[in-house]
């Protein structure tokens, strides 16, 4: 088992709307002390939905820090006053105006726990429909489309599709769950 570090102290560095920068001084297992900064945010929904007549329902969306569009699902920070459930379907018809008929739940992960506390948690949404129009924050730049899920596993697989929450969502879903 490795050896905990011991953290003598901790202040938020950067903040802004969304997530914190966190700036700890640490005492490492053979009493060395350092600087260790990671990124702060709450819980988020990542979801893989699926139309009535069996397309995903993707998201085309600006990624600056990429400085590209990227191919991806639906997803966001949940709420305080909501649950995981409750956040998936309100980012859903936030992002999509897409509403789900059936959702369940395909497991939480940590996407980048060496910088970073985020945990996604992921659901499949069923027999999703479109029902109204987007409402995105004034920081989203969003354009909704399907496509065939066996077109999305092919993209994983040829490097097409590099969104790493969208991609941990449909080989798992190809690995475990669409063969229920």
């Amino acid at each position: 088992m490795v050896d905990r570090w011991k953290t003598l102290d901790e202040h938020t560095a950067y903040s802004c709307p969304g997530f914190d920068i966190v700036n700890e001084t640490v005492e490492l297992p053979d009493g060395t002390e350092t600087d260790f900064d990671y990124l702060t945010e709450g819980e988020s929904a990542v979801i893989l939905p699926f139309t009535t007549d069996g397309n995903v329902v993707v998201i085309d969306e600006w990624r600056h820090a990429v400085k590209r569009t990227n191919r991806g699902l639906p997803a966001g920070s949940l709420e305080p006053d909501e649950d995981r459930e409750q956040g998936a379907r309100r980012e859903l018809r936030e992002e999509t105006g897409y509403e789900a008929g059936e959702m369940s739940y395909l497991g939480g992960f940590e996407p980048a726990n060496g910088f970073s506390d985020a945990y996604f948690h992921y659901f499949v949404a069923e027999d999703c429909e479109r029902t109204g129009e987007q409402s995105l924050d004034d920081n989203e730049t969003i354009e909704v489309s399907t496509a065939g899920f066996e077109d999305l596993v092919s993209a994983v697989r040829a490097g097409e599709l590099e969104d790493g929450r969208t991609a941990t969502a449909i080989l798992h879903y190809a690995l475990f769950e669409q063969e229920r």
